[in-house]
């Protein structure tokens, strides 16, 4: 059975709608559709602990065009 993972984006556009999300499968880099453009988060070697458990923290790492 398939699990869904989840991390907490860390930096960014602040009106992003949400901070924690899925990552099916876990990689080095999560692309986030937003405004127009693609969010890029790469993952760092901390966690978080959120309402949701202790997530892997994904940084900013900048934009490009979508």
């Amino acid at each position: 059975m398939a699990t869904s993972l989840k991390a907490f984006l860390e930096g960014g556009p602040e009106d992003l709608p949400r901070r924690i999300v899925g990552i099916t499968p876990p990689g080095n880099e999560l692309l986030l559709h937003h405004h127009g453009g693609i969010e890029h988060f790469r993952v760092t070697p901390r966690h978080r602990d959120t309402p949701e458990g202790r997530l892997p923290v994904f940084r900013w790492s900048g934009r490009t065009a979508g």
